[in-house]
């Protein structure tokens, strides 16, 4: 499993529509950028309250790129 399919495989298990959910993925030498983008209806529920739920889901995924040596920064597109 790569941090892209790592990636969607935590946002499907939280959001109500799994289909729109997209992940693309850039990697420079500063490390990878993965770009996430959902249903609006979606948003509220992956950001969460104060921000909690998608700082929660940054620090795993970087957690998930130290297993595999590489920095790891996660945007979402609004």
């Amino acid at each position: 499993m790569n941090e892209v399919e790592f990636l969607e495989y935590v946002v499907k298990s939280i959001v109500s529509n799994k289909d729109a959910v997209k992940v693309e993925r850039k990697e420079d030498e500063l490390g990878v950028l993965l770009t996430l983008s959902l249903d609006k209806d979606d948003m509220g529920t992956i950001i969460g309250k104060g921000g909690n739920t998608i700082n929660s889901i940054r620090t795993i995924v970087r957690i998930f790129g130290l297993k595999i040596d590489k920095k790891i920064n996660i945007k979402v597109l609004d």
